[in-house]
């Protein structure tokens, strides 16, 4: 099987969405009681979040692609 890269705002995405639904059941159960109008501020906080995590990690994938720590005393390479 081909190894994928790792996407962290697709985790994040999945874990409030999990949350949400979660909430959800909770409150059809009647085991937890909350105002519904909570979770979708919550919903955009995560979204937005889930975008902050997917441009660090592209930040991070392409400072690593392009050599990335090499210090100007190392000089050019051979």
């Amino acid at each position: 099987m081909r190894r994928h890269e790792f996407e962290p705002g697709k985790l994040v995405v999945g874990l409030v969405l999990l949350a949400c639904g979660g909430a959800y059941l909770a409150a059809a159960h009647g085991s937890w009681h909350f105002p519904a109008f909570v979770l979708l501020p919550v919903l955009g906080a995560g979204f937005c979040v889930a975008g902050l995590v997917s441009s660090l990690a592209l930040v991070v994938r392409r400072h690593r692609a392009r050599g990335g720590d090499r210090t100007p005393a190392d000089g050019p390479r051979p």
